[in-house]
C-alpha cells in the first residue's frame, strides 16, 4: 500500500477516535437535539447541534471560497425529502440519531444493536431494488440543474453557488451561520426566561405556604 494512503488511514482513525470519544462523553444527539426541545423543552443538544453547524459551515465556505475542500454533488429531488422523512421517523422509534446508536452499540445497548444492525439492512436491500430506470430516470432528470417536472431540483451547494452568481462562498456561508446565530441566541434568550420562572415561583412558594388564612 502506499504510503500517502497508510498516512491518511491512520489519521482518519486518529481524529475518528476522537470524535468517537467527544460524542459518547457529550452524550451528542441530533435526535435528541429537536425531540427534547419540542417535547421536553431541553435545549442542550439543540444549541451543541447548533454551534456545530455554524462552525462547520464558516470552516467549509472558506475552504471553498480559496479553493479547498471537495464538495458533495448530488441531486435534490423529492425522493431526499421522501427518505429523510422516513429516516427521520426511524431515528425517532430508535430514540437516537446513527452516530448515537454507534454511540449506544459500543456500550451495550441491545436496542440500539438492532437498530444498527437493521440500518444495514435496509441499506442493503435499498442498494438491491434501486434502479436509475424506475426513480427517477437518471439520464433524463438528473441533469445537474432544476426539472420540475422530473421532481428533481437540481444541485446547490456553496461551490455551485459560488460559481452561478460570482459571490464567494464565505457570503454565503456568513449568512447562513448569522441566521443559526440568531437562532441560537434566542434559545439562549428562552432558557433565561425559563430560569427566571422558576425562581420567581421557588421564591412565591414559601410566601403562600406560610400565609394565613383569613376568617
Amino acid at each position: 500500500m502506499h504510503h500517502n494512503s497508510i498516512t491518511q488511514i491512520l489519521a482518519a482513525f486518529f481524529f475518528a477516535t476522537i470524535v468517537g470519544v467527544l460524542m459518547q462523553r457529550s452524550r451528542f444527539c441530533n435526535t435528541a437535539a429537536l425531540r427534547d426541545a419540542m417535547l421536553f423543552k431541553n435545549y442542550r443538544n439543540t444549541k451543541a447541534m447548533l454551534a456545530l453547524m455554524i462552525v462547520t459551515t464558516l470552516g467549509f465556505t472558506t475552504f471553498m471560497t480559496f479553493g479547498g475542500g471537495h464538495p458533495i454533488e448530488f441531486e435534490v429531488g423529492i425522493n431526499q425529502f421522501v427518505g429523510l422523512f422516513l429516516f427521520g421517523i426511524g431515528m425517532v422509534l430508535a430514540g437516537a440519531c446513527t452516530v448515537s446508536t454507534w454511540v449506544k452499540s459500543g456500550e451495550g445497548n441491545v436496542g440500539a444493536i438492532w437498530a444498527l444492525l437493521f440500518t444495514f439492512v435496509g441499506m442493503f436491500l435499498f442498494s438491491l431494488f434501486w434502479s436509475a430506470a424506475y426513480w427517477p430516470p437518471a439520464p433524463t432528470t438528473m441533469s445537474g440543474v432544476a426539472n420540475l417536472k422530473g421532481l428533481q431540483l437540481g444541485i446547490a451547494n456553496a461551490s455551485t453557488l459560488q460559481a452561478q452568481t460570482g459571490i464567494p462562498a464565505i457570503v454565503f456561508g456568513i449568512i447562513q451561520a448569522s441566521v443559526l446565530g440568531a437562532i441560537f441566541y434566542g434559545i439562549v434568550r428562552r432558557e433565561r426566561a425559563m430560569a427566571r420562572t422558576r425562581e420567581e415561583a421557588k421564591g412565591s412558594a414559601p410566601k403562600a405556604a406560610t400565609a394565613t388564612p383569613k376568617t
